[in-house]
């Protein structure tokens, strides 16, 4: 027997598909996919994201055809390729944000620059002077204007917390490379760019 209860059910399932299929239509190449952490982490505790939001992640989104793909850096792949449903699938229990910029960029060349940092290694150690590239550092290198100039500036490392501290997690990190943190060395954070004038966080994809 069918109960007004498993009517609903199954009306509110059909109402959730069809607004994230909307969603998904609604999806721009060069869209920014912003992911929060499940739990606050290292980077969390000395960034902010948008609306102060746990966001530790940044992909790019971009269409083929009828497929659904981003590019994206990550510490146990480097910089790759992958399709939407996958990436929200590994990324079960955090949540994701679109961010479109608002800004007269080439996405042709953007996405020509994101393609060509493929198969880079993830840069652990958050550094603008090597080839590893991590995941905001690779939407900072591809995005550029008309005129070829890139459309994010770098903004200072911060590796302190709310007191202006260096946290013991980074003190700890770089002490076993035989490094000072890199506090206030030139860089990016997906928290920060999220935050950004010039990007417009559009809806929640997951």
């Amino acid at each position: 027997m069918i109960t007004i209860r498993t009517i609903l059910s199954l009306f509110l399932c059909v109402l959730i598909t069809n607004v994230k299929a909307q969603q998904n239509d609604s999806l721009q190449s060069c869209d920014l996919i912003f992911v929060t952490a499940p739990q606050r982490n290292a980077i969390t505790d000395v960034t902010e994201g948008f609306q102060q939001m746990p966001i530790d992640h940044v992909a790019i989104f971009y269409r083929v055809g009828n497929r659904l793909r981003i590019i994206e850096a990550v510490p146990d792949g480097g910089v790759l390729i992958d399709d939407l449903q996958h990436f929200i699938a590994k990324n079960e229990g955090a949540q994701a944000y679109i961010g479109r910029v608002q800004a007269d960029f080439d996405p042709s060349a953007t996405l020509k620059n994101a393609f060509s940092f493929v198969g880079r290694p993830y840069d652990h150690l958050f550094l603008a002077d090597n080839d590893a590239i991590y995941c905001s550092e690779l939407v900072q290198f591809s995005f550029v204007d008309k005129q070829g100039q890139q459309l994010f500036s770098p903004i200072p490392m911060s590796f302190h917390d709310n007191s202006g501290h260096i946290t013991t997690y980074w003190k700890t990190f770089y002490s076993k490379y035989n490094m000072e943190v890199p506090e206030g060395q030139p860089g990016t954070n997906p928290g920060e760019l999220s935050r950004r004038h010039i990007i417009t966080i559009l809806f929640r994809l997951f």
